[in-house]
């Protein structure tokens, strides 16, 4: 079975685990609300690890929740963990409206204005590489002009597309942009989220462990490859609609 055809398949299956969640919807307020502080913990944790932050996920659940300092832990990463809850806080604010350049903006000022309050919420001023990968970033001048596009493809969703494919595809062109000058990678997770959310579908949680897979299927995009980077994606939302079916069932008994 080739990956097109396995993509197909997870897609399938994937709206079945949705078709069943929808008859619960709407959820009562205490699922919402519990379901809203579990991912807060899990996209927190997994997201900020995908870059380097060691903090375990109950460590992470400790720092956001009880404010307790970690010994043997950065101060960044503290701020990371703190600065991710509130910009993860924020999101189910978008939910039900269009994206603008300020909503994304506000995200990134959220999650970093504890670590570096200069650039927080601001573009990137200057031309950067990412190490490990020979594609070039465009230049700082044109971020603008390229986000102006990339918000415009966000609220004009392809109408014979799935929207989880066009999620994917727009993270990679989110991240291809490389806006700003850190956390592009949060913010472009928490931006793929909120296209999944929107749609009826869980968030998007990627294991640590499959940070090496997920890097470079994202340097597959920049070649034109995103099969890859479809198959990563679909793969956890797949297990995690399970998951979240299961949970709902419970919550709401």
């Amino acid at each position: 079975m080739n990956i097109r055809t396995m993509n197909k398949d997870l897609l399938q299956n994937i709206d079945s685990y949705k078709s069943a969640l929808d008859r619960y919807r709407p959820f009562p307020e205490h699922v919402v609300k519990q379901l809203r502080d579990y991912y807060r913990i899990g996209l927190t944790y997994t997201s900020n690890a995908i870059e380097g932050n060691t903090l375990t996920e109950s460590e992470t659940k400790v720092v956001i929740e009880d404010g307790i300092t970690i010994g043997g832990k950065s101060l960044r990463e503290h701020y990371e963990a703190i600065g991710h809850a509130k910009a993860y806080d924020h999101i189910h604010s978008l939910l039900d409206k269009n994206i603008t350049e300020e909503d994304v903006l506000l995200l990134h000022k959220l999650f970093f204005q504890q670590i570096d309050p200069e650039n927080a919420g601001r573009y990137r001023n200057k031309n950067v590489i990412i190490t490990g990968t020979d594609y070039l970033l465009p230049d700082y001048n044109k971020v603008p002009e390229l986000m102006k596009k990339h918000i415009k493809n966000i609220n004009d969703p392809v109408s014979d597309r799935h929207p989880l494919e066009q999620a994917i595809d727009l993270h990679a062109g989110f991240e291809s942009i490389h806006p700003f000058m850190d956390g592009n990678g949060r913010i472009g997770r928490l931006l793929l989220s909120i296209l999944t959310m929107k749609n009826g579908f869980c968030p998007v949680i990627i294991p640590p462990i499959k940070r090496a897979e997920y890097i470079t299927a994202l340097q597959k995009t920049n070649k034109g490859d995103f099969n890859a980077l479809r198959a990563l994606v679909l793969s956890v939302v797949y297990e995690e609609m399970k998951s979240l079916q299961k949970l709902v069932v419970t919550l709401a008994k």
